[in-house]
């Protein structure tokens, strides 16, 4: 029994020593100061843009403290996040490992996470105001038959910081983009266009830059064979598509 004790006594010992001294060994020296740590504790493949470091664990976890935002940004400092309208959001993201997530092959983020940016304390950049009276939006033009595509939290990102630059409606509808796209697709299944007999197109679409130039009566025009204004599209477009011209069937000169 004596000798029995001695043994475990001799393993509880020797587990403790290994308890304390690999850890402050790692963190001494790094993870590859103890043979094979890394490959013990590592849970799967990095993606493929940080394969580089695949093995050198202190390139993104600091020992005791985990990823600290600091260390991907002395990676990413070249990176032209603020050039990008869509992109530079990143500058006001606090942490980076909330939507980013490595060891995982680099299939965590297949698309935006907008739900990431709703939550509270991860971005400090802009939010969406309520919309006052008067000042546009499509809500505030005519009531929408259906209900706001995006509710809850991810009402209050500001769409317009990150999209306004791809706004097909050229700021006619306001910068509420929520009231009528979610944030998976920007089609709208309950959407119908007016009948093709609608004179009314102006509420929606906006001319080209073309259309306000000579090149308008000189090259428009002439091949639709129509002198309306710049307001009336609907005397040579038709609604299926804005190169099918009455009259004349698809055209598409630029």
């Amino acid at each position: 029994m004596k000798s029995t004790g001695i043994v475990y006594a001799m393993f509880a010992v020797a587990a403790l020593i290994f308890g304390i001294a690999v850890p402050f060994g790692v963190h001494r020296a790094g993870s590859q100061v103890v043979p094979g740590w890394s490959g013990l504790v590592n849970p799967g493949p990095l993606s493929k843009a940080h394969g580089f470091a695949a093995g050198q664990c202190e390139t993104c976890h600091t020992p005791h403290e985990g990823i600290r935002p600091q260390n991907c940004i002395a990676c990413h400092a070249q990176t032209q996040f603020g050039d990008k309208q869509s992109t530079r959001f990143h500058v006001a993201v606090t942490t980076c490992t909330t939507c980013h997530i490595e060891h995982d092959g680099g299939v965590s983020l297949v698309r935006m996470d907008h739900a990431a940016l709703a939550e509270g304390g991860l971005w400090s950049g802009p939010v969406a105001k309520p919309a006052e009276p008067g000042t546009g939006g499509a809500s505030q033009k005519r009531p929408l038959p259906w209900q706001p595509a995006v509710t809850g939290s991810l009402a209050r990102l500001d769409c317009a910081s990150c999209h306004s630059n791809r706004d097909r409606h050229r700021g006619f509808f306001g910068q509420d983009c929520g009231t009528c796209h979610s944030v998976q697709q920007w089609t709208i299944a309950e959407f119908l266009h007016p009948s093709a007999r609608s004179t009314e197109c102006v509420q929606c679409h906006l001319p080209p830059p073309s259309h306000r130039m000579m090149h308008f009566e000189m090259v428009s025009q002439s091949v639709a064979g129509k002198r309306a204004s710049v307001e009336q599209c609907y005397a040579c477009h038709v609604s299926d598509s804005w190169n099918n011209i009455k009259g004349k069937g698809w055209y598409k000169h630029h």
